[in-house]
C-alpha cells in the first residue's frame, strides 16, 4: 500500500492532521457463483448484485463491473482490489452517494487494484475524520477516469506517491470539492511518474486547488479551470487554478484558465513553489486563454525561486489586470495581454477571437518541448467537459481558440 500524501495548505501555513477514522464498509448480497476472468458483473434492480461494492468483492482480476444509472447508491463505500477492473455506468451516470460512510477511514471508494479504469460515475459526500476523504483514493499503479462527475467530496481524486504510476482523467467534470481549509482540492495527484489531464471541466474548489499535481510529468491540454462569480449559489474560493508545486516535465496546452474575483490565491498557475524536487524543471505553456476577473490583483504564472530552467510562455492570451511571470528569465513569446481581449462572447465563454483582433493570426510556431513533444494545439475545449479538433487556419491564432473554432 502506498504512502498517504502529503498534505499542503494552499498557502503558506502548517497543521496537524486528526487521526484516521476506520468506517465501515458495504454489506454485501447473497454471493452469487464466483465470475471468471473478463466476466461482466451486472449491478443495479434486478441484476446480480444489488451494490458496485458487492460485485467488487466478487470481481476477478480483469472483469467489468456495469452499474445501472437508474438509481443511487447510497452509503456504498469499499476498497477496489482488483487488478485491471474496469468499472463503468450504463443507461445513465450511476450516483453513488457516500451517504456518511467512509472506506478505511479515507473515502468512498479506495482503489487499491492495479490498471483500474472507472468510466461515467457520478460520486459525492466523501467525508473523513481527517478532513481529507476522497471520492476515488488511488492507492494502486496505474488509474483512468473519463466521463465522470465528482463533486462535493473533500477531495475529488485523491492519490499517493508511486514513481511507475500514470494517471489518466479525461472527459469529466469536478466541482465544489474541498473542506475549505485549503488542504483539500478538486483533484490531488501525488508524486507519480505522469499526469495526463485533458478535456475535462474543473471548476469551483471550495478554498483548494481546481487541479494540484506533483507528479513527475505532467500534460495538461484542452480543459477548462474556472469558478461561477462570487455570491452565486455554487460558486466557489479555489486558490491556483493549476498548481504544480514540485516542478517536473509540464505541458500546459490549449486551456482556459479562469480566476474569479475573491479568489483564495492571487496565483493562477503555480510551478515550483514548493521547491523544484522533480526530475526536470521544463514548462510549457502554450495558447492557453487566461481570464483574471480580480479587478485588484492577479499573478498568471508563478514560479518558484528554484527552477532555474527558462518557463516557456507563447501564443497565450492574458487577460485582465496583474503580474504576467515572476521569473525573470522567462521566454515570452507572440502573447497577448490586454483588459479586455476582442472575445466573440466573454460573458457565455466564446472565447474565439473576433475577425481583425490582434489575436487573429499572429501566432508563432511552437515547436516542441526539449523531448521532442509536439506543443501545436489540435484541439480546443469544448464544453461541457469535451474537445473538437482545432481547425488548422493557415498562421495559428493567439489563445486557445482559433477564429474559425467553436467553444460548444
Amino acid at each position: 500500500m502506498l504512502a498517504a500524501p502529503t498534505r499542503h495548505r494552499s498557502r503558506r501555513s502548517v497543521r496537524c492532521a486528526a487521526a484516521a477514522l476506520l468506517g465501515g464498509v458495504a454489506a454485501i448480497t447473497a454471493a452469487p457463483p464466483a465470475t471468471a476472468a473478463g466476466a461482466v458483473l451486472r449491478v443495479g434492480p434486478g441484476k446480480p448484485f444489488a451494490t458496485p461494492c458487492a460485485a467488487f468483492a466478487r470481481a476477478a482480476d480483469g472483469d467489468v463491473v456495469e452499474i445501472d444509472g437508474s438509481v443511487t447508491y447510497t452509503g456504498d463505500v469499499c476498497g477496489i482490489h482488483r487488478d485491471r477492473l474496469t468499472v463503468r455506468g450504463v443507461n445513465g451516470r450511476p450516483r453513488i452517494d457516500a451517504g456518511g460512510r467512509n472506506a478505511m477511514g479515507k473515502g468512498t471508494w479506495v482503489v487499491v487494484g492495479d490498471g483500474v479504469v472507472v468510466d461515467n460515475v457520478e460520486m459525492y459526500g466523501a467525508r473523513v475524520a481527517d478532513r481529507n476523504g476522497a471520492a476515488l483514493r488511488l492507492e494502486g499503479t496505474g488509474f483512468t477516469l473519463r466521463r465522470s462527475y465528482l463533486h462535493d467530496n473533500e477531495n475529488g481524486i485523491l492519490s499517493g506517491a508511486d514513481p511507475a504510476s500514470d494517471v489518466l482523467v479525461e472527459t469529466s467534470e469536478f466541482a465544489r470539492n474541498g473542506h475549505g481549509d485549503g488542504y483539500s482540492h478538486n483533484l490531488y495527484i501525488g508524486n507519480v511518474r505522469s499526469l495526463t489531464f485533458r478535456h475535462n471541466f474543473s471548476h469551483d474548489a471550495n478554498v483548494g486547488h481546481d487541479l494540484k499535481s506533483r507528479a513527475r510529468t505532467n500534460t495538461i491540454t484542452y480543459n477548462r479551470f474556472s469558478s461561477l462569480p462570487a455570491g452565486q449559489a455554487g460558486s466557489g474560493r479555489p486558490s491556483y487554478e493549476i498548481d504544480l508545486p514540485n516542478a517536473g516535465t509540464a505541458v500546459v496546452v490549449g486551456n482556459v484558465v479562469q480566476q474569479p474575483a475573491g479568489s483564495s490565491n492571487a496565483g493562477m498557475l503555480a510551478y515550483g513553489t514548493e521547491g523544484a524536487s522533480n526530475p526536470g524543471t521544463d514548462l510549457y505553456v502554450v495558447n492557453n486563454t487566461f481570464l483574471n476577473d480580480d479587478t485588484a490583483r492577479g499573478t498568471f504564472v508563478l514560479v518558484g525561486s528554484g527552477v532555474t530552467t527558462p518557463v516557456r510562455l507563447q501564443n497565450n492570451v492574458f487577460a485582465g489586470v496583474g503580474t504576467l511571470v515572476t521569473q525573470a528569465g522567462a521566454v515570452q513569446r507572440t502573447n497577448h495581454r490586454a483588459a479586455s481581449p476582442a472575445f466573440a462572447d466573454r460573458a457565455r465563454y466564446d472565447l474565439t477571437p473576433t475577425a481583425g483582433s490582434a489575436m487573429v493570426g499572429t501566432g508563432s510556431a511552437p515547436g516542441t518541448t526539449a523531448g521532442g513533444v509536439a506543443l501545436t494545439p489540435v484541439a480546443h475545449y469544448r464544453h461541457v467537459a469535451s474537445a473538437a479538433a482545432r481547425p488548422a487556419a493557415g498562421t495559428i491564432d493567439i489563445g486557445a481558440y482559433e477564429l474559425a473554432g467553436s467553444t460548444r
